[in-house]
């Protein structure tokens, strides 16, 4: 009877111990959130160019965390393809790839065909300013700069169209 009391007084303190550490964390998250401005940034696209996400101040986008050997991400790649073709003009579509090698990168655009702009985060800089935790990671920023949503997992190109409509100034065409 004593080691069962024990064993839940123990468990009981693991699991408290546990709650006051989540809890810290969680308040000092420095982790942008839905409603705060999109922390920028300024990487390396494919051809060698620095880009900034001011860049596209003024213009929707839908800035997607993805690895080439993650395979929801490849899962998404022909959907998102697709959304770049039917409204890459109306909402600015970009790939931060999370802290791999070039060649890994040109090899994944290849095979999907993509004609999105794929940005390198060599060191992965972007995932805690943004709180990253896997991929895919999908934000939608507004034409202010500020985050509407951030979706984890895997997207159609339904999704991602009803998604930028929800929060774009006016409907993509």
């Amino acid at each position: 009877m004593l080691r069962k009391i024990i064993r839940i007084t123990s468990l009981i303190a693991i699991l408290a111990g546990f709650t006051y550490v989540a809890i810290n964390l969680g308040q000092n998250s420095t982790a942008a959130e839905i409603g705060d401005p999109a922390p920028e940034f300024t990487l390396e696209d494919m051809d060698g160019n620095m880009v900034s996400l001011s860049d596209y101040q003024g213009q929707f986008v839908v800035l997607n965390f993805f690895a080439s050997w993650c395979p929801p991400c490849r899962e998404e790649a022909p959907e998102l393809q697709d959304f770049e073709e039917q409204y890459g003009d109306q909402a600015k579509l970009l790939f931060l790839d999370r802290a791999e090698p070039k060649v890994s990168v040109q090899e994944h655009i290849e095979e999907f065909n993509s004609t999105s702009t794929y940005l390198l985060d060599y060191n992965d800089s972007m995932a805690k300013p943004y709180g990253v935790r896997g991929q895919p990671e999908t934000f939608f920023i507004d034409e202010k700069g500020i985050i509407r949503y951030h979706h984890v997992g895997p997207m159609t190109t339904e999704f991602v169209v009803e998604t930028v409509n929800k929060y774009r100034k006016t409907p993509l065409k």
